[in-house]
C-alpha cells in the first residue's frame, strides 16, 4: 500500500529565484532552477548539510551539523498577496523575502502536512519539511522601500510564510510548470492538540 497519495490539488509556478549572496535573504527572479539532491543549483541555502539554527535549538545546540531539510522556501501568490494586503502596501515582491518557487492556486500552502511531495510532469520531487516561520529579515528590505511598513512584515506573515523543503528526486523546474500534491496517507496524531 502506497505511503503517499496523489491529489486533485496543484499550484502553477508563477516565480522562481535563488539566494547567492551571503548575509543577505533577497532573491534573484530567473526564468528556470535546476535541482540537484543539494537543491536548487546556485541557492545560497543549498547543501544536503546545514549548520543547526534557533528554528531547532530544542534539538540541536546552535551550529550542530545537520540534514539540511530548508534547502529551498516555498510560497503562495495568493498569501502573499494576503500579507500585503496586510501591510497596507500594494504587492509584497518575491525577491524581498528571499522565495525560491512561488505558486498560484495551491490553498492554504503554509500549512501542508509535512513529508507531503510536489512533483512536476517530469518527475521533480520535492519533500515539504515545515511552516517556514515569519521573521523580521524580510522587513528590513521592505522598509527601505516602503518607510514605516517593514515592521509589519512579521505579524502580517504569520500563518502565511509558506514552507521550506528540500530535493527528493533531481529535475528541472520552469515558470508555467505545474506541482501535484501528494500528501502522507495517514490520519493527524491524536495527541497533537495536547502537545501544542
Amino acid at each position: 500500500m502506497a505511503a503517499l497519495k496523489p491529489t486533485q490539488y496543484q499550484g502553477e509556478v508563477v516565480w522562481l529565484g535563488r539566494v547567492t549572496t551571503e548575509g543577505e535573504l533577497v532573491s534573484t527572479p530567473v526564468e528556470a532552477l535546476e535541482f540537484t539532491f543539494d537543491g536548487p543549483v546556485g541557492e545560497l541555502h543549498a547543501g544536503r548539510i546545514r549548520a543547526s539554527c534557533s528554528r531547532v535549538t530544542d534539538q540541536h545546540e546552535r551550529g550542530t551539523e545537520i540534514a539540511n531539510v530548508r534547502q529551498m522556501t516555498i510560497l503562495s501568490a495568493e498569501e502573499l498577496a494576503e500579507t500585503a494586503f496586510a501591510m497596507g502596501i500594494p504587492e509584497l515582491d518575491p525577491t524581498w523575502v528571499g522565495a525560491s518557487i512561488v505558486l498560484r492556486g495551491l490553498p492554504d500552502l503554509t500549512h501542508l502536512p509535512p513529508s507531503s511531495r510536489l512533483q512536476n510532469e517530469t518527475g521533480l520531487t520535492l519533500v515539504i519539511d515545515m511552516e517556514n516561520r515569519a521573521c523580521v529579515l524580510p522587513g528590513k528590505v521592505i522598509e527601505e522601500i516602503y518607510p514605516e511598513k517593514g515592521k509589519r512584515y512579521k505579524p502580517a506573515a504569520q500563518g502565511r510564510r509558506g514552507v521550506t523543503a528540500w530535493v527528493e528526486r533531481p529535475g528541472r523546474l520552469v515558470i508555467g510548470d505545474t506541482l501535484r500534491l501528494h500528501i502522507p496517507d495517514q490520519r493527524p496524531w491524536e495527541l497533537m492538540d495536547e502537545v501544542r
